[in-house]
């Protein structure tokens, strides 16, 4: 019984559930990039090129000539696909850079706060010659 309330305990700390919507919006996040990387930034790049389409690039290391990436995928020959490799090196990079930003983003305002003021310290207690003399003090001042 008491594992299961640790468990408890452990899975709504905060950090976990910071985590845990993390990991799902970076997995968001992924997709949208990959999408943003294959149907948007390589067309524009293999325009560029020539008409080139990166997706369809491979290397095949069977025998056999194949006419398309797609027939020899059915053929199951031994492929190299270095196009898919580009795409996604460069959905890498589009997501290292992004996080790269928002981290520079919050290391600034984390900079920006200001930091909270340091408690005053503590009077030292005062020494016993002191008292002393104050306590004559005040006893000469009764007296007048």
């Amino acid at each position: 019984m008491s594992f299961l309330r640790e468990f408890k305990e452990f899975a709504m700390r905060g950090n976990v559930v910071d985590l845990a919507v993390g990991v799902i919006i970076g997995g968001a996040f992924g997709k949208i990039v990959e999408s943003l990387v294959k149907d948007v930034i390589m067309p524009i790049i293999g325009r560029l090129l020539g008409g080139v389409d990166f997706r369809h690039f491979y290397i095949n290391l069977g025998d056999k000539t194949y006419e398309s990436l797609e027939a020899a995928e059915k053929a199951g020959a031994p492929l190299v696909k270095y196009g898919a490799f580009i795409n996604t090196t460069i959905d890498f990079l589009i997501i290292a850079f992004a996080i790269f930003v928002a981290i520079k983003a919050i290391n600034r305002l984390k900079r920006a706060e200001a930091p909270a003021p340091a408690p005053d310290p503590e009077p030292a207690p005062e020494p016993e010659d002191i008292k002393l003399l104050r306590e004559i003090r005040d006893a000469l001042k009764q007296r007048a």
